[in-house]
């Protein structure tokens, strides 16, 4: 019975985060009407400067083990991929430091990860030259989308350390996205599926209000 009673409280409360954050979307919580660029501004508008790190997730923190984890890239490519965390940790390695922009508001400077830049996996899978988007899926369901444009940028990492130690798992270990240029949503934690696309399939934030893109210094936080 308790373990139900659990699993009741932890929808209720994901019912709670959704309701107030499409709330914010109703709303334009946090808009300033203000646009600037990263050459001219390092904090995009609205945004605050903090130097902890925030947790933000969907009421759901999948335990996945080290054993059990699963990268896919699939959908419009001539070479899909199924990597174990052993295989993707085998590939060439590569670090990137980078600020992230959270569309709750706050910003972090100078991020270091670690992990295998998104051009590199790319090039193994072979996109197919119809695929212009990718859905990606994380273990707690949740989703998000991208332009093929702006997932294949260098400075993206599939990431499975921060600060030279391992993703914890309230960050999105054993291993998340990191696309900085973009809010925080567009990084999904505790990624297992990329999907190429022909046509555009918004995911879980974009359908309830939140910008398809997602650029900070646009401001580019509700659609």
């Amino acid at each position: 019975m308790a373990d139900d009673e659990d699993v009741t409280l932890t929808g209720k409360l994901r019912e709670k985060l959704v309701e107030a954050k499409q709330g914010w979307a109703r709303d334009g919580r946090l808009l300033t009407g203000t646009t600037s660029t990263p050459e001219a501004d390092r904090l995009p508008p609205g945004q605050r400067l903090v130097k902890d790190f925030p947790v933000l997730d969907l009421g759901v923190q999948p335990d996945v083990s080290r054993e059990k984890y699963r990268l896919r890239i699939e959908g419009l490519v001539a070479a899909p991929l199924r990597l174990t965390l052993d295989e993707f940790l085998g590939l060439p390695q590569a670090s990137r430091t980078n600020d992230i922009h959270c569309v709750t508001q706050w910003s972090r400077y100078a991020n270091r990860w670690d992990g295998v830049p998104v051009p590199d996996l790319l090039a193994l899978a072979r996109p197919k030259e119809e695929a212009r988007f990718v859905a990606l899926t994380s273990y707690d369901g949740y989703t998000t989308n991208l332009a093929i444009e702006d997932f294949a940028r260098p400075e993206n990492l599939f990431a499975h350390s921060w600060e030279g130690a391992p993703l914890e798992r309230q960050h999105g270990g054993p291993l998340r996205l990191v696309v900085p240029h973009l809010y925080f949503w567009k990084s999904p934690k505790w990624l297992t599926r990329v999907e190429l696309l022909r046509d555009d399939r918004p995911g879980f934030w974009e359908v309830r209000g939140y910008h398809n893109r997602g650029d900070p210094w646009m401001e580019e936080r509700y659609g």
